[in-house]
């Protein structure tokens, strides 16, 4: 596992492709239910877009609109339009590719430079208003499918999964970690744990969800209980987001990643949603857990550092239970100095 020829496989490419085969088992449980015409497919998708994408604006600043006085966030930054419009560009690369006969295993690969790049553009001049794409994707992507046939929704949903995983995850910056350490043996250890972690995310993701689900069983977020349809595939994505930020952590050798997108982002959209911290440190546990039972002990044990920092950064003493206006205030930032502590003693080096 540990040789080089594994390491020099680690490119870009090869990333995405290991990346992606976690769709193939659910596509091969769709194919018998047939192919429809790929034209009538994807045009049937764009005409629904405009609907959709009004619809889904309005429910987006339904939610976030208090947030951005609250967490003193630029309106400015928060352009409506171009939000849309970007958004409307990947359903119609997806409908255009599923038209195509693009396998939705390519497709992932495909498009995962150019949400990288939407990524990129959105977090640059801060990371909360990718949130704002994000949920403006999400919402468009559950109306254009309620505007399909069973049959129809079963074909493109693969695609949306796809773009929504790559919306909300930084794939394409941690392939492009991982093209960076390919050939250095002295980065062996966090390119083969990265390896090693993405094709269990989803299973892991899935076990925790239906972990937590259990031990929650009247908790309700904003669209409903935890055993809702919608709300566990939102949920066993965002378990799914953890873990690749886990992962581009051990690529970068710091918890930057989390501190500057992912914290932020859940400070602000996890309060309107309604997701209470105590299921985030419940998620944390069990996905401590859960690695340590299906990594290889090597793997484990370099992932453990960054895992304890994001636990930190989401503990009683940031979120303490007792004092609920720190699930709303942005000053919660200024407590992450708490993990990065953490992660410096754990580790014995500066981190970045």
């Amino acid at each position: 596992m540990g040789s080089m020829e594994s390491l020099e496989a680690a490119t870009p490419y090869s990333l995405a492709t290991l990346w992606a085969q976690k769709y193939v088992d659910k596509l091969r449980a769709q194919a018998a239910l047939g192919e429809l015409p790929g034209t009538q497919l994807a045009d049937k998708v764009k005409g629904s877009l405009r609907f959709a994408s009004s619809q889904a604006w309005a429910k987006t600043e339904r939610l976030l609109a208090a947030e951005i006085p609250r967490q003193r966030l630029d309106p400015d930054l928060i352009d409506p339009w171009q939000i849309a419009e970007d958004s409307r560009e990947l359903f119609e690369k997806a409908a255009e590719s599923c038209g195509e006969g693009l396998s939705p295993v390519r497709f992932s690969v495909k498009i995962a430079p150019f949400c990288g790049s939407l990524r990129a553009r959105y977090s640059e001049r801060d990371p909360r208003v990718l949130g704002f794409l994000s949920m403006q994707f999400h919402y468009t992507g559950q109306m254009v499918l309620q505007a399909l046939s069973p049959q129809e929704r079963s074909l493109f949903h693969p695609y949306l999964k796809i773009m929504d995983d790559h919306l909300y995850m930084p794939l394409q910056r941690m392939y492009e970690g991982a093209a960076v350490h390919a050939g250095d043996s002295a980065s062996s250890a966090s390119l083969l744990a990265v390896q090693e972690l993405l094709p269990i995310v989803t299973s892991v993701a899935e076990f925790i969800c239906a972990e937590v689900a259990q031990r929650f069983p009247d908790y309700r977020c904003e669209s409903g209980p935890l055993t809702d349809l919608e709300v566990r595939i939102s949920s066993i994505r965002d378990v799914e987001m953890f873990q690749v930020y886990l992962g581009l952590c051990a690529l970068e050798g710091s918890v930057a990643a989390v501190q500057q997108e992912l914290f932020p982002l859940c400070v602000m959209l996890y309060p309107p949603l309604k997701v209470e911290w105590k299921l985030v440190r419940q998620m944390l546990e069990l996905l401590d857990k859960a690695l340590h039972s299906r990594l290889s002990p090597a793997s484990y044990t370099f992932l453990l550092p960054y895992l304890q920092a994001v636990q930190g950064m989401f503990s009683l003493e940031v979120f303490p239970e007792s004092d609920p206006i720190w699930s709303h205030h942005p000053d919660v930032l200024c407590y992450m100095g708490t993990a990065q502590k953490l992660l410096q003693e754990l580790m014995g080096q500066k981190v970045t």
